[in-house]
């Protein structure tokens, strides 16, 4: 309790770190913002040339929008991948570039995390607008299902702070955290429903047990709900988003408690 009222004490700091994330982002680049639009739009060119024209992936039909777009149908769920992996990386060297501020001065070092975190949900906030525009002129009218997208955000902002929060504190007692992420995320991506339909891994598997292991992935289940909301135009059945509240509350309870083992001796560390 008294953690959690410093951190409610700890408002003004949370703007202020948040706003200077903001302002350092793009920094001295002379297309600013634009950044956070260009590079998932570079991305989505190169895997629609490579599985698209390539390997000739088709997109599936939206059911029951009945689109069937590729370049939207890859970046409904690699949008959201890109906020968890760019949230990871920033996450990472959050203690260690603030490593002055920390031995100065007391004050909750979840801050630095949060603030991080915060400033890429901007960016993702962004970027599901201009994709919604998008998909509003081919003909997907997803004006009534923003604010389950909304929802959906809250609950992966949960699961990303949770995430954020073990990989700073383990980042500073042991530097290979940075290095093994960058495999990980690579592994993670792969097994995240993105460039590919779920339904390849529903049909192409013969194990049940392999397939119900595989959607345990909580980015799976993200991809999908993300995907029913603005490709498909329904809502995310019930179970998943259940499963993805529940899973999100864990890691950040789990976040949380790493955190706060090992932060006594940040200042040490550092």
């Amino acid at each position: 309790m008294t953690k959690l009222s410093e951190l409610a004490g700890s408002r003004d700091l949370m703007v202020n770190l948040t706003l200077r994330e903001l302002r350092g982002k793009y920094k001295r680049s002379v297309l600013g913002w634009a950044w956070s639009l260009l590079n998932p739009i570079a991305i989505m060119l190169i895997f629609t040339v490579v599985f698209r024209v390539f390997l000739k992936i088709q997109a599936p039909k939206g059911d029951p929008s009945g689109l069937q777009v590729f370049a939207l149908f890859l970046l409904c769920a690699l949008l959201p991948f890109n906020y968890l992996a760019n949230s990871m990386s920033g996450a990472m060297g959050s203690l260690v570039v603030n490593a002055n501020l920390i031995k100065k001065t007391y004050f909750p070092r979840e801050v630095l995390v949060a603030a991080n975190v915060v400033s890429w949900v901007v960016a993702f906030l962004i970027e599901i607008l201009v994709l919604s525009v998008a998909l509003m002129i081919v003909g997907n009218f997803v004006v009534p299902y923003i604010p389950v997208v909304l929802l959906l955000i809250i609950v992966e902002t949960v699961f990303v702070l949770g995430i954020s929060l073990m990989l700073s504190v383990l980042n500073v007692y042991f530097r290979d955290v940075q290095h093994l992420i960058g495999i990980v995320v690579q592994l993670w991506f792969y097994a995240t429903p993105i460039v590919y339909p779920i339904s390849f891994v529903e049909h192409g598997v013969s194990s049940k047990a392999l397939v119900f292991v595989y959607k345990l992935n909580p980015m799976v289940q993200f991809a999908d709900a993300f995907r029913n909301c603005l490709y498909d135009l329904k809502l995310p059945a019930l179970v998943t988003m259940l499963y993805l509240i529940g899973i999100s509350v864990v890691t950040l309870a789990l976040g949380f408690f790493i955190f706060l083992r090992l932060e006594p001796r940040l200042a040490e560390e550092l």
